[in-house]
């Protein structure tokens, strides 16, 4: 008989609303040190959570504060100062240099028929001091609270504040839009000039790019500043009109203002989890508009963090084009010699007790050592991901994770040499550490203690296993290749003993499964299936060759990676071989419905979410289509147009290519506003295995894009999951 797996929907529900409950941790701020009568030193922690809430269909914000008492050495004491509390509508905050202030970018619903507004406010220890209608001023658009442009950075002096906002539009009408005739007087009696703020005509339906997914009110960005003492506004002139401004901060002496600025010309591509996109690093001068390149201006460049001395500028740089995710260069430009190194090359291999490579989405905000030398970055290293400090004079590098528990690390802050990271495990939620950083060669006995805990889920125990593929699927180029997967069973209950498999590979493709929290994995794991998460070459943390042996082979490559590591759990471990599903978003979905149909006498279910089906018609419509060249093995540039040959080749690495052979059932799940892989995408799968004769449904979620991340989706995305896996698997 086979082990019975969690099948009762109610008993579904509430195993979901049990492990969604946990909160995720996203910032941490310290405010400054206070000494106490008696000589020692303690400092207050800020962080701040995000939890879902499936009563009111919305993720919620909360913030809780600790005390840390410490020396130069460790952390002495440390714990909570009281409960928590939920953040509303906050899109952005920072403190002030000093910790004597605190600004806050805050949406205020508009009454009745009024559009939301936007406030920047300037709290001090005890009140708040300013509170700013940005949108009654009307200088700019809406102010950027993304990641991707956004920023709030406060003056040295702490006087003015810099944020990005989208540029004002100037207003457009109809043709035949009719005037109230104003009587007695016109323009040529009084001699009054026409205002700036005269309706455009022929201007109403005027296209505006954006830059797509998850970025699609984002045009036009523009610099601006807050003169805190005179509640003034203005928007920063001198960045060449060729550019889009973003991640800026005030120069040192506040002279001018530092910023990345993207090439939109000839035409605007996907920038979200683009690192690959040309941008450059520039300094404006307020005082005489003019603006200066700091950087190479061929290459992709984001994240640069300026020194505590205010001496030295460090960011992180790829190449312009080819894969979206790499590993990445460290540079550092000396502000006061004009010289640029390189502090860290991409490294082709990945080695253990050397350093892995770069492969992160940003660097933390706060990333330097008070000593204005070294700086503390987290990247992948393989299938987990650690913390390092960085010697930026010589390179060198230290994990100071290495003797912790294996899992997924990240940095959130670091001020005065006091660290704080988060820590989570497959089966344990995000816990909150931290830890003082040794001096200078000593870094490895850094010495971790936990702030808050996470208790430990029940009935999951993982694993990491690394393969080797075959002599004859290795790339010629890069041979000696590896890859990892991590494998998560049911520890306890009758299904622990020959569970059915749920098979994930990841999207990007070159993005990884690091050994940290994921709530799909864990909620699958509890209700009794084991799940594989499948690192195939071409994923991120294994060194660049890795990453540079895929384009080309996508379908192929990829696709084998994973059939191997299926067949070999399958052989070694105590699974149902006769129960196999495949589960996947994105490239991820790509994958899985490339094995229905090579494999389609290994998988009996298949679930996938915004999946890419066919590179040729995706082509003209994702906002990423130097993707689909690349990916394909093909050379982008923007004015590129396939030939015959090239849409043949396109075609012939999708899974709809193997469509005539999927028999296995298959869920989509599609989000209405994806513009990365437009719906359309499923909805030619759809169509093909309906015509098939395949059994399939088809869910379609308004208002959500491609990560599906919506509260709602996402909760109704596991239950329709998790029964259609139970309904085909025969659980």
């Amino acid at each position: 008989m086979e082990p019975p797996v969690l099948s009762n929907t109610e008993e579904m529900a509430e195993l979901y609303r049990e492990l969604s409950r946990h909160p995720g941790l996203s910032a941490a701020c310290l405010g400054p040190d206070v000494t106490t009568q008696y000589g020692g030193k303690y400092c207050s922690l800020y962080t701040e959570w995000s939890q879902r809430d499936l009563a009111r269909a919305e993720n919620v914000k909360f913030c809780r504060q600790y005390l840390i008492f410490h020396d130069e050495a460790s952390v002495v004491y440390s714990g909570p100062a009281g409960t928590c509390s939920e953040i509303k509508d906050e899109l952005l905050s920072r403190e002030s240099p000093s910790g004597a202030l605190k600004a806050v970018l805050r949406k205020v619903p508009g009454k009745e028929k009024e559009k939301e507004k936007q406030f920047l406010e300037v709290w001090d220890q005890n009140r708040k001091v300013k509170s700013i209608d940005l949108t009654a001023l009307d200088k700019h658009g809406s102010v950027y609270d993304d990641d991707q442009f956004g920023c709030l950075a406060w003056s040295h002096s702490e006087t003015h504040l810099l944020y990005v906002a989208e540029k004002k539009r100037p207003k457009a009408e109809s043709f035949f839009q009719s005037k109230a005739p104003e009587l007695g007087t016109s323009d040529e009696d009084t001699g009054r000039p026409e205002k700036d703020d005269t309706p455009l005509k022929g201007e109403q339906f005027v296209y505006h790019e954006d830059w797509g997914e998850a970025l699609s009110t984002r045009s036009v960005p523009v610099l601006c500043a807050l003169d805190i003492e005179g509640s003034s506004i203005s928007v920063l002139e001198g960045v060449p009109e060729h550019l889009s401004p973003g991640q800026a901060f005030w120069s040192p002496g506040d002279t001018g203002v530092v910023f990345v600025g993207w090439w939109h010309e000839p035409f605007r591509l996907g920038l979200r989890h683009c690192t690959n996109r040309r941008s450059a690093l520039f300094y404006v001068d307020l005082t005489g508009g003019r603006c200066e390149l700091l950087s190479e201006d061929t290459r992709a460049v984001w994240s640069p963090r300026l020194s505590p001395d205010r001496c030295r500028i460090v960011y992180l740089e790829n190449d312009a084009l080819g894969p979206h995710q790499q590993c990445s260069r460290l540079r550092m430009y000396d502000w006061y010699t004009k010289h640029t190194s390189t502090v860290l090359e991409a490294v082709p291999r990945q080695a253990w007790g050397a350093f892995p490579g770069i492969y992160c989405g940003t660097l933390p905000g706060l990333c330097w050592a008070a000593d204005s030398r070294r700086l503390v970055l987290d990247t992948a290293q393989r299938s987990q991901q650690d913390v390092f400090v960085v010697d930026t004079v010589t390179g060198a590098t230290t994990s100071l994770t290495a003797d912790g528990p294996q899992g997924s690390w990240s940095v959130l802050t670091i001020d005065r040499d006091i660290l704080v990271a988060r820590f989570s495990t497959p089966s344990c939620p995000p816990t909150l550490k931290v830890a003082v950083l040794p001096s200078a060669s000593q870094e490895a006995q850094a010495r971790w203690v936990c702030l808050q805990d996470a208790p430990t889920v029940p009935g999951i125990s993982w694993g990491i296993r690394t393969l080797q593929p075959p002599p004859e699927q290795e790339h010629p180029q890069y041979r000696g290749l590896d890859f990892d997967a991590i494998l998560l069973r049911p520890s306890e209950g009758p299904a622990a003993q020959k569970p059915p498999l749920v098979v994930m590979p990841h999207g990007g493709p070159h993005s990884v499964f690091t050994a940290g929290w994921m709530l799909y994995p864990a909620a699958l794991c509890r209700m009794g299936f084991a799940v594989l998460l499948v690192n195939y070459r071409g994923s991120l943390g294994f060194g660049q060759d890795s990453v540079a042996s895929l384009p080309g082979n996508v379908g192929t490559q990829d696709v084998r990676d994973v059939q191997l590591c299926v067949e070999r759990v399958l052989q070694e471990e105590s699974l149902d071989a006769g129960r196999v599903a495949l589960v996947g978003g994105s490239h991820g979905g790509f994958l899985a419905c490339h094995l229905l149909g090579q494999f389609p006498d290994t998988y009996h279910a298949c679930v996938v979410r915004n999946p890419v089906v066919n590179i040729a018609s995706m082509v003209a419509a994702t906002d990423i289509p130097d993707w689909c060249l690349t990916e394909t093995g093909l050379p982008y540039t923007p004015d590129t147009l396939p030939d015959p040959a090239q849409w043949t080749e396109m075609l012939h690495k999708s899974p709809m290519h193997y469509v005539d052979q999927v028999r296995a059932p298959v869920l989509l799940m599609l989000g209405e506003d994806d513009r990365r892989v437009p719906p359309k995408q499923g909805l030619e799968y759809y169509r093909a295995l309906k015509a098939r004769g395949v059994p399939t449904r088809l869910l379609w979620y308004p208002g959500n894009n491609h990560a599906l991340a919506g509260i709602e989706a996402e909760a109704d995305g596991f239950m329709n999951m998790a029964l259609w896996l139970l309904k085909h698997l025969r659980c």
